[in-house]
């Protein structure tokens, strides 16, 4: 069975949309590592359309060192409805259309590694109300932006309890977060 990891650059008041905002922030050599690892430890991305979109036009010119040459051969799984599998071009992608939830959930129930998602705001918010991420790994920022896409959906079925299994304060006041979506660290 494959865990869904969500990664998020997250401002204080849940702001994960269009995070150039981090660029003025130092996430000190630890970041660097805490994405690197996050990356490596992944069997493959699984992304929404926008996101999706954004990397495949940016990441093939930025395949120079070892972290650009995995986004670039890493699998894909794109979930879209509008999204034509021959425009998903970005290495090996997979095309998920349909019932969301069901072919996640496919994909969760398969064996394998970590499902890592980035960015994909509508996406995380439908993993988090379906109950379908295991672990989130976020990189908060000491900024309020007042506006934006959030990573959380305005209501769920019921609260969460998340256990923290790692935090730590780098840079300018970043925090590296880790969170057991399920209140244990055995999942």
């Amino acid at each position: 069975m494959s865990k869904i990891v969500v990664t998020e650059f997250v401002s204080l008041d849940g702001v994960i949309e269009e995070p150039r905002w981090t660029f003025e922030f130092d996430r000190a050599a630890e970041g660097d590592t805490f994405k690197y690892d996050e990356l490596f430890e992944a069997e493959a991305l699984l992304l929404g359309r926008v996101t999706y979109e954004g990397f495949a036009a940016a990441w093939p010119n930025m395949g120079q060192d070892e972290f650009g040459q995995r986004m670039n051969s890493i699998e894909k799984y794109v979930v879209s409805s509008t999204l034509a599998d021959e425009a998903a071009t970005w290495g090996k992608t997979t095309v998920l259309r349909g019932d969301v939830v069901a072919e996640v959930t496919r994909l969760k129930n398969q064996p394998g590694g970590n499902l890592l998602v980035e960015g994909s705001a509508q996406l995380v918010q439908t993993l988090v109300a379906h109950d379908l991420v295991d672990e989130y790994r976020l990189m908060i920022f000491p900024i309020v932006l007042g506006a934006g896409k959030r990573m959380f959906p305005s209501s769920v079925p019921q609260p969460s309890t998340l256990a923290v299994t790692n935090s730590q304060t780098v840079g300018s006041g970043v925090v590296l977060l880790n969170l057991s979506a399920h209140g244990d660290t055995a999942r």
